[in-house]
């Protein structure tokens, strides 16, 4: 009899790629942060763990996108950083990705209930 192969799935991982670039979004709907902050802020949270190099495409994918701004700032003697702001289009991204996710979690949270019970 063939041996049944244990359904890993795709795990936090894939989540995580859905979602990181609304919260990305959303820590740039309070201040405008450089790319490393982003990378630091958004590891200090449980599983959104990101590096630079996943970073800096994606806020390049959203500035190409008009969801971001950027501007070139020079703190004290510090090498100037390119920072990253929320645009108006970016703005309204994240007001309809918080809904859906609303939503899409209190579906998902239905389904987890209803089949633990």
């Amino acid at each position: 009899m063939p041996r049944m192969a244990k359904y890993q799935g795709p795990g936090l991982t894939e989540l995580r790629r859905g979602v990181v670039e609304y919260c990305v979004m959303s820590l740039l709907s309070t201040e405008e942060m450089y790319g490393f902050q982003l990378v630091e802020t958004l590891a200090s949270h449980d599983g959104l763990v990101t590096s630079e190099g996943t970073m800096y495409p994606l806020l390049g994918r959203l500035n190409d996108a008009g969801l971001v701004n950027t501007n070139w700032k020079q703190e004290g003697s510090n090498r100037p950083r390119k920072y990253y702001s929320l645009t108006s289009a970016g703005v309204a991204a994240l007001d309809a990705f918080r809904n859906d996710w609303a939503r899409f979690r209190d579906t998902v949270d239905k389904v987890l209930s209803a089949s633990g019970e």
